[in-house]
């Protein structure tokens, strides 16, 4: 694939704007918490837990305390996970792939024990619990 100096002028145009919003200059894992702490250009500091990023929940806690910042600064890198996380999504709230980030959506609402729910989950054990599928 070739890329055309226009192209690549426009792409350096767009990192240079991303990076005014802020970029990573530290970063450091905190294993009592499990989470990373990263401070950013822009003085905000961003405190992410692991198990809201994908790829690095059941990770050792050795193997997270090794990072390392992009030289940009809008990537963090697990040379040992081989994983990666674009600083510009955590700001964002995005901490994983679309269809991941959708999944554990999923799992937590199917979790939520609510009194509308209990009660629903009564009423349908009381008519013989769950219809049946017809195949």
């Amino acid at each position: 694939m070739e890329i055309s100096e226009q192209d690549f002028t426009a792409a350096i145009t767009r990192g240079e704007q991303i990076r005014q919003r802020g970029y990573a200059v530290a970063v450091d894992y905190d294993a009592c918490q499990r989470r990373f702490v990263v401070e950013l250009s822009n003085g905000v500091t961003v405190m992410v837990p692991v198990h809201l990023l994908e790829g690095l929940s059941d990770a050792q806690d050795s193997d997270l305390a090794e990072i390392e910042i992009t030289p940009a600064g809008l990537g963090l890198h697990w040379p040992k996970l081989d994983a990666d996380v674009y600083v510009p999504a955590l700001m964002h709230g995005a901490f994983g792939t679309k269809r991941w980030m959708a999944a554990q959506l999923g799992a937590s609402g199917g979790r939520a024990s609510t009194p509308a729910k209990a009660s629903a989950a009564r009423i349908n054990g009381s008519k013989g619990g769950r219809p049946r599928k017809q195949v």
